[in-house]
């Protein structure tokens, strides 16, 4: 569960693209967002996009005010993409 002060990462991951969230559960509200579709993600493999887009969703966080998240890997193996993610968003500056 994520609350305003330490809201959720949510994960998913489809065959060719990574999204993810932050959201405050209890107000039902997504705080940022960010997916490999958009246009400052780079990387040449998925894995690396992946790291970018970690970046990129620490930097948003880090404009609305929050610093610290409860990664939801969402059932999905802690390992690829997912754990590029969550390296990506604590290198951008989140505490997870």
């Amino acid at each position: 569960m994520g609350t305003s002060v330490r809201p959720r990462l949510s994960v998913y991951r489809s065959n060719k693209y990574i999204y993810a969230q932050l959201i405050d559960d209890f107000a039902g509200h997504t705080l940022a967002s960010a997916s490999s579709l958009e246009d400052g993600v780079t990387g040449e493999t998925p894995t690396e996009e992946s790291h970018s887009v970690g970046e990129l969703l620490a930097d948003r966080a880090q404009d609305e005010g929050v610093d610290k998240a409860v990664f939801d890997r969402s059932g999905y193996k802690y390992h690829g993409r997912v754990e590029a993610l969550a390296e990506g968003a604590r290198e951008g500056g989140l505490e997870l």
